[in-house]
């Protein structure tokens, strides 16, 4: 489990608790994909890559079970949740319309300085280096800040815990041959949409964007199966 010693967000000093500090270096690790889904949550190694009791990280695996990214499977003990074939159609499914709805609220809603934000994040795409964990917090923080400038609370919630969801599902889409490209592409006609306040070309643009990752994620866990 020698992935997890980059995961840290931040250094022990920075949480108010050993407990929030381990909750958050394992959370993000299984959010870049560190660890990966079916992964075994052993507390002892835990303890000794974050250096903290096993207390704190008994602690952080309970918060992780009530997020829903880690799982109590009987004679294997805890492990990185794992999503079938059935779940990650729904969750695409799910995620095209909470998307669309939130593109669709960010063109009616939207202020300058979201739309700024949104900018500078396509700007800032262009320079992410090619490693997957980049890309996958960069897209993270695009899709934020779109689900922001919908300014509608209850559906920010909703999408933020199927991002959580998201995470179970693998390496980014981005890593894929052309996907970077064509998601920047995308990326920018929904902006567009968002700032000439098309809601309907906004909400439309932001479907077809997730369709349109569809099935890389479909190969790409074919792939995955087989190794």
């Amino acid at each position: 489990m020698s992935s997890l010693e980059p995961a840290t967000a931040g250094t022990r000093q920075d949480y108010a608790s050993a407990s929030d500090f381990a909750y958050a270096a394992l959370r993000r690790a299984i959010m870049e994909g560190r660890l990966r889904p079916g992964q075994r949550m052993r507390e002892q190694e835990l303890s000794e890559m974050l250096q903290v009791s096993r207390t704190p990280i008994r602690e952080a695996l309970s918060r992780l079970q009530s997020d829903g990214l880690v799982v109590f499977t009987p004679r294997v003990g805890l492990t990185v949740a794992t999503l079938d074939d059935a779940a990650v159609v729904e969750l695409y499914e799910t995620r095209a319309v909470l998307e669309g709805a939130a593109a669709q609220l960010a063109a009616r809603y939207a202020n300058p300085r979201d739309i700024a934000t949104l900018h500078a994040l396509l700007r800032a795409q262009e320079e992410v280096p090619p490693d997957p964990a980049a890309l996958f917090r960069h897209n993270r923080a695009f899709h934020e800040a779109l689900y922001s400038a919908a300014h509608n609370r209850f559906l920010l919630k909703s999408l933020q815990a199927l991002h959580d969801a998201m995470s179970l599902l693998g390496p980014t889409t981005l890593a894929a041959p052309g996907r970077r490209e064509q998601a920047h592409a995308e990326h920018c006609r929904i902006v567009e949409a968002i700032e000439r306040r098309d809601a309907a070309a906004a909400e439309a643009e932001a479907r077809q964007h997730v369709r349109n990752g569809f099935p890389l994620r479909q190969a790409m866990r074919t792939v995955l199966s087989q190794n």
